[in-house]
């Protein structure tokens, strides 16, 4: 499926999902209606309860709720709003407790909508929120970072941090919208926006060729943010995800795997580092030049493939290479990893452009040649 126009700059992509189905509707300065989009989306609509990153509230949050409250003139929508601070460790118990509690207060029922205005961490967290209260209710994401665009805003992958381990905790929850204003990507700083570009890179390389051939053309325009090569690889990426979704929505045929292209090594890689060296879309670009340097190892592919990675890596302004990389250090936090199985190592490797496949019991020497190979 290719996103398809509706209107000027609106481009819509569908996540496929039966009675589950709903829009992802990319836009370029268009927030000012996502409130009569929301309305005119989620028909019966009396209570909204907004959950903002306190980083972008007075920018999107507030905007939005005040726009909800007077946009209906049927019938009247009482908004409730809050804040979470910015940050991983706003994704806790604790937090989760709070918000359920705070809607509980709000007076929030199965017919209220949770509405979350923020990067990755505040749609897990207020999508697990909405997945929780009253055992399920409506959820729209409003994504204001290019990682939270293209991966975390679309899938239905909600959950909170335990104080040993990531994700641990949370459930499969759909939203019933996804809205995208690519004008919003103004406000983050460089190394914030090119980190996004990492999971538009992976997208390419795992499901479409033909879009990693669009993005190696077109680097320069998306480092320099111009809006409409912006709505198509936001709305190619999110296709890629919906396709690969659909086919395996609850990961239980292994095909959602796919998604996690470079994620073994960039979560060691996040860990060893510590913790705010490495953005997360720093990491996983360093653990797809992992990836790629262990298929050739391997015989799954071509030098070529690497160094197309490679280059269009670094047209992106992102790093390939990790120069206090260690292999005793990282080995231990790969075993951790949620594709181990009966304690053996796998990988999702490339075989080509657009095509990866998931490798099982791979030997120890070889991701330690990888992670090696890399510190140059």
């Amino acid at each position: 499926m290719v996103p398809s126009s509706q209107g000027p700059h609106v481009n819509t992509v569908d996540v496929l999902l039966g009675d589950r189905s709903y829009p992802i509707e990319i836009t370029s300065d268009a927030a000012d209606r996502f409130a009569e989009t929301i309305i005119d989306q989620l028909g019966d609509l009396s209570h909204v309860l907004l959950i903002a990153d306190e980083s972008v509230d007075q920018a999107w949050g507030r905007p939005l709720a005040e726009k909800l409250a007077e946009s209906a003139t049927d019938r009247p929508i009482r908004v409730s709003a809050t804040t979470v601070a910015s940050g991983e460790p706003s994704k806790s118990v604790a937090e989760f407790e709070r918000l359920l509690a705070w809607v509980l207060s709000e007076g929030g029922d199965r017919r209220s909508v949770i509405v979350a205005v923020g990067g990755g961490v505040i749609g897990d967290l207020a999508g697990f929120v909405a997945a929780s209260f009253a055992r399920g209710v409506r959820f729209v994401q409003i994504p204001t970072t290019l990682l939270a665009m293209v991966d975390s805003s679309v899938g239905g992958k909600t959950g909170i941090n335990l104080p040993a381990a990531k994700n641990m905790v949370g459930a499969f929850w759909q939203p019933s919208l996804v809205l995208i204003d690519t004008a919003v990507l103004a406000t983050l700083d460089d190394r914030s926006y090119l980190s996004g570009l990492a999971e538009v890179i992976k997208y390419g390389v795992i499901d479409d060729a033909e879009f990693f051939g669009y993005l190696e053309s077109h680097a320069g325009d998306l480092v320099a943010r111009d809006p409409e090569s912006l709505r198509h690889a936001i709305g190619k990426s999110c296709q890629s995800k919906a396709n690969v979704v659909g086919d395996d929505e609850r990961e239980t045929s292994g095909r959602r795997a796919i998604l996690n292209y470079g994620h073994t090594f960039a979560h060691a890689i996040e860990s060893t580092a510590g913790y705010g060296t490495f953005l997360h879309g720093e990491a996983v670009a360093i653990g797809m030049q992992m990836a790629a340097r262990m298929a050739i190892d391997t015989g799954m592919c071509d030098r070529a493939l690497w160094e197309r990675q490679t280059r269009l890596i670094q047209a992106c302004g992102l790093p390939t290479t990790w120069a206090d990389a260690q292999p005793d250090a990282m080995l231990p936090v790969m075993m951790r990893d949620k594709k181990v199985a009966h304690g053996k190592l796998r990988f999702i490797l490339p075989t080509r452009i657009g095509s990866v496949e998931m490798v099982g019991d791979v030997d120890e020497s070889a991701v330690r040649d990888a992670i090696v190979k890399l510190k140059k």
